[in-house]
C-alpha cells in the first residue's frame, strides 16, 4: 500500500523551507513532488528604488553564504553598461575574496552532510577548520559575511603585504587540515553506505534539467564559468575543474573536497602574482546609461546570471536574478525515487540548496 509523507516546509533536517512530499511503499520513495517559493522578499522590486551604490548592499542579502557573488555580478553588469574596465589589482582582489568564500561554502556543506549521517565530531572538526576560512575573511574584508568588498568600478579595499602574508598562511594551514578530512571523507565505510549509490542523477537527466555548479560536475557534465566564461581575470589562473563520474551523492562529496583543492591554488597565484596600481575607478556614484547586460558568474553553488536593465536615471530601471538553486531544485524528485525515506534529507541537502537565494 502506497502512503504520502510529507518533508517540510520545516524540518530539523532541512533548515531552509522546502516541501517534499514523497510517496512511499515501506520504506522505499516511489514518486515524489517539490514544492518551493515559501519565501518572498521581494529584492528585485526594491532594486528598482535604489541607486547603483544602494544595489550593492541590497543584493549582498540575496544570500548570506555567497553574497560577494552577488554583488561582484551585479557590478560586473553596471560596469559593462558603463564600458568601464576594471583594474588588474581590484579584478585580483575579487579573485581572492571570491575563492575564500567558495571555500567557506563547500566547508560548511561538508560539515552538513557529516551532520545528516549521524557523524557529528566531523561535522564539529571540519566546521572548526572553517573557522580559519571565516578569520581569513574577516581581517582580510572587515566582516564574517556579507564583505561589502565590491564597489563599482573595483574593490573597495586594498590588501596589503602583511595581509597578503595572513592569507599565504592560512591556505597552508587549510590544506594541511584538509589531508585527515579527505582520508576521511574518501575512506570511511559509515558515509560510503550512507552515500554511495545514493540519490543518484545521472548525466543525461542533469543535462535534461540544467543542473549547474557542483551538483552538475558530480554527475560528469564538464563545466565552469570561470573557465568557460572567464571574469575578472580568471583566464590569467591555472586550475582544474573536477568531474566526477558516480553521478550520487558520495560524488557531491568529492567534488567539493577537490574544489577547495583548486581554490588554494587559485588563490596562492593571486596573492602571489597581485598587480600594482589602483583597486577601483573612484568611489563617487556612478553615472550609468541607458542599457542592459547579462553577466554570467561561478558562485560555490554554480551559475549565477544577473541581467540588468537601466534607463539613464539614478535607479536600476530592472533586475533579474537567476540563481543556481533554481536549476538543482528540479533535480531532487528525480534523485529521491527509489531511494529510503531515511536518505530523503541527505538527498535533498545534496544540491546545496540555498533557498534563501531561490525566494529572493
Amino acid at each position: 500500500m502506497s502512503y504520502t509523507i510529507p518533508i517540510g516546509p520545516y524540518h530539523p533536517a532541512l533548515e531552509e523551507p522546502i516541501h517534499a512530499r514523497l510517496t512511499v511503499d515501506g520504506e522505499r520513495i516511489t514518486d515524489a513532488k517539490v514544492f518551493v517559493g515559501y519565501n518572498h522578499r521581494g529584492i528585485e522590486k526594491l532594486a528598482q528604488e535604489r541607486n547603483f551604490i544602494q544595489t550593492l548592499v541590497l543584493v549582498e542579502r540575496v544570500c548570506g553564504i555567497c553574497s560577494h557573488s552577488h554583488s561582484l555580478t551585479y557590478a560586473m553588469c553596471i560596469e559593462h553598461i558603463m564600458g568601464a574596465e576594471v583594474p588588474k589589482r581590484g579584478q585580483y582582489i575579487r579573485v581572492i575574496v571570491e575563492e575564500l568564500e567558495r571555500i567557506h561554502s563547500h566547508l560548511l556543506w561538508l560539515g552538513i552532510a557529516c551532520h545528516i549521517v549521524g557523524h557529528d565530531s566531523m561535522f564539529m572538526q571540519i566546521w572548526n577548520d572553517r573557522e580559519q576560512t571565516m578569520d581569513t575573511l574577516e581581517a582580510v574584508t572587515g566582516n564574517r559575511v556579507n564583505y561589502a568588498m565590491n564597489t563599482i568600478g573595483g574593490a573597495r579595499r586594498d590588501i596589503d603585504d602583511d595581509k597578503r602574508k595572513l592569507i599565504l598562511a592560512a591556505m597552508d594551514d587549510l590544506e594541511q587540515k584538509m589531508g585527515p578530512i579527505t582520508h576521511y571523507l574518501t575512506s570511511d565505510k559509515t558515509l560510503a553506505m550512507r552515500t554511495k549509490g545514493v540519490g543518484v542523477l545521472t548525466t543525461e537527466d542533469a543535462v535534461r534539467l540544467g543542473t549547474v555548479g557542483p551538483h552538475a560536475r558530480a554527475s560528469g557534465v564538464d563545466m565552469d564559468v570561470r573557465r568557460d566564461a572567464p571574469y575578472s581575470s580568471y583566464n590569467d589562473f591555472e586550475f582544474a575543474v573536477p568531474v566526477q563520474q558516480s553521478c550520487d551523492v558520495y560524488a557531491r562529496v568529492v567534488i567539493r573536497v577537490l574544489e577547495i583543492y583548486e581554490s588554494i591554488k587559485i588563490i596562492r597565484q593571486a596573492v602571489d602574482l597581485l598587480p600594482e596600481g589602483p583597486i577601483n575607478l573612484g568611489n563617487k556614484m556612478p553615472k550609468v546609461p541607458a542599457g542592459e547586460f547579462v553577466a554570467r558568474h561561478e558562485a560555490p553553488r554554480g551559475h549565477l546570471v544577473y541581467k540588468v536593465v537601466t534607463d539613464g536615471g539614478q535607479t536600476n530601471h530592472r533586475i533579474s536574478i537567476h540563481v543556481p538553486t533554481f536549476k538543482t531544485a528540479p533535480t531532487v524528485p528525480v534523485m529521491l525515487k527509489g531511494n529510503t525515506v531515511a536518505d530523503a534529507g541527505l538527498i535533498v541537502a545534496s544540491i546545496d540548496p540555498c533557498f534563501s537565494c531561490l525566494d529572493r
